[in-house]
């Protein structure tokens, strides 16, 4: 063998395995290629990803066309995806524990010195055969009303149908109106047929699914926070070397620690935007918004006690212990 030709050959094995040792996870995501949440969740994850691990770790995303957002969690329970990026009020019906988070303060670095991701994450491994990789809050408030027709008085939602997941109907019968489940996608054309005359959802996302032209307007104060969440099929996970892990667990936090400040800025520009559009802001009676944080946390904590008591007690208990929630 020449020189030439087993530098050629030393090269080749190189590059065999460096491929081998590359890998790319399938991801599964409830939100659209085009939508906030992907754009600012998802895709910046699968970045720190690649950035953490040296490019070694990439991830390919599917979306909510290939399988409807509440049909997501089995098929990566049963490692048809790698990773399920969601809201868990989308698999309520198998465990209520994740929605819990919403009811807890959005503040990343004290929810995992309190243990409730480590809880949360558990809890997910031993039942479910999932990890819990990150939960990056939306922002420092998470949610709002978007109306056909503004608030005339208290309860502000009588005899209102109002799409939220079933962790928003205790608030939404609280305030008067009837709760209506469906996803995202399916708001608009509900909107516009009258078939809801509300939808609840966060600060950021309307615009992209041009509520604008069907609702007119949007309620003040806001309220809660939404807990986004990023899972991996709990035996892609143990699949993975030390170093894989590692460097999926080090994006996971960064994510979580930039999300709060960059889902602020957007709500922010997301509000004008609406407002340039034409949307009104329509106020609760002052008796509302005084006790709209409240109705929330206790209609989240309520849905989620009722499916996994024992739990959600513990869960709760660690977060008052941090003064994360009541």
């Amino acid at each position: 063998m020449t020189k030439m030709t087993a530098l050629a050959s030393a090269i080749a094995l190189g590059l065999s395995a460096t491929a081998s040792l590359a890998q790319e996870l399938r991801a599964v995501g409830a939100f659209p290629e085009n939508f906030v949440f992907t754009r600012e969740v998802a895709q910046p994850f699968a970045d720190l990803v690649a950035e953490e691990s040296g490019g070694s770790v990439t991830i390919s995303f599917t979306g909510p066309d290939a399988v409807p957002p509440l049909e997501q969690f089995e098929p990566t329970q049963a490692g048809v995806f790698d990773l399920l990026f969601t809201h868990p009020a989308y698999h309520a019906g198998t465990t209520s524990v994740g929605l819990a988070v919403d009811a807890i303060g959005a503040d990343p670095a004290a929810r995992r010195a309190a243990g409730i991701i480590d809880f949360i994450d558990a809890h997910y491994q031993a039942l479910h055969g999932m990890k819990l990789l990150s939960a990056p809050p939306t922002g420092s408030v998470g949610f709002r009303y978007y109306l056909r027709e503004p608030i005339f008085g208290t309860p502000p939602f009588d005899g209102r149908n109002i799409r939220g997941t079933v962790s928003y109907h205790p608030m939404i019968e609280a305030l008067g109106g009837a709760g209506v489940v469906m996803g995202g996608g399916e708001v608009y054309s509900a909107l516009q047929t009258g078939t809801i005359d509300g939808a609840a959802w966060g600060l950021t996302g309307a615009l992209d699914f041009n509520w604008h032209e069907v609702a007119g307007y949007m309620t003040e104060p806001g309220f809660g926070q939404v807990g986004l969440m990023m899972f991996m099929n709990l035996d892609a996970w143990n699949g993975l070397d030390a170093e894989a892990q590692a460097a999926i667990e080090r994006a996971a936090i960064r994510l979580e620690t930039d999300s709060v400040a960059r889902f602020d800025l957007l709500a922010a520009d997301e509000r004008a935007a609406l407002l340039e559009l034409g949307m009104q802001v329509t106020d609760f009676a002052p008796e509302d918004a005084a006790q709209l944080d409240a109705l929330w946390a206790s209609g989240v904590w309520a849905v989620a006690e009722g499916a996994s008591p024992e739990a959600i007690a513990e869960l709760r208990s660690l977060a008052q212990a941090a003064n994360l929630s009541d």
